[in-house]
């Protein structure tokens, strides 16, 4: 296993739409355990594989309080959102230490394939709901800033390419 290196925003490669898995393959499983690595690591309950420059529909999350219970969804897809919406504060791996609210689906079904490649089809509710909904987004190209105001999102890609300028890491 590795670590990866985490894409910073507002590096334009969080932007690329990743592609589905054609097959879940021993390579496919290096990348969920090496995305499992990374994310323990950096302390974060979830990552996306966009988030380390690969542009494949790989998913990891533990939201557990043990931290022992990771999950990999591969080609993950939503299958039902529930109406009621929560707002939650949330952060990012790839905007460190960057906090602010967002608001997102209460509940979640999610369809995807495993590590072994078995389709399986989960439910997620609270912490978890919130970042199924905030990975899936990653691997749209989106990260969670852009649920923000024009002007904190400025503030945030100012403050976090000042940081990069500066030599700064929030390691």
């Amino acid at each position: 296993m590795a670590r990866l290196n985490i894409l910073r925003y507002p590096d334009p490669r969080l932007h690329t739409v990743a592609k589905p898995v054609p097959a879940v393959d021993e390579r496919i499983r290096r990348l969920v355990d090496d995305l499992l690595e990374t994310m323990y690591a950096a302390e974060g309950v979830g990552l996306a594989a966009t988030q380390v420059d690969v542009h494949e529909r790989v998913i990891v999350m533990d939201t557990s309080e043990t931290r022992d219970h990771p999950i990999a969804l591969i080609n993950p897809e939503l299958t039902w959102a529930s109406e009621e919406m929560r707002v939650a504060e949330e952060g990012c791996l790839s905007v460190p230490q960057i906090y602010d609210k967002v608001e997102r689906h209460a509940s979640v079904k999610v369809q995807a394939l495993d590590r072994q490649g078995e389709r399986f089809e989960m439910h997620a509710e609270g912490l978890a709901a919130v970042c199924v909904q905030h990975e899936m987004d990653h691997l749209r190209g989106k990260v969670f800033v852009e649920y923000l105001s024009a002007l904190k999102r400025d503030r945030i890609r100012t403050k976090l390419l000042k940081k990069a300028r500066d030599g700064q890491r929030d390691d």
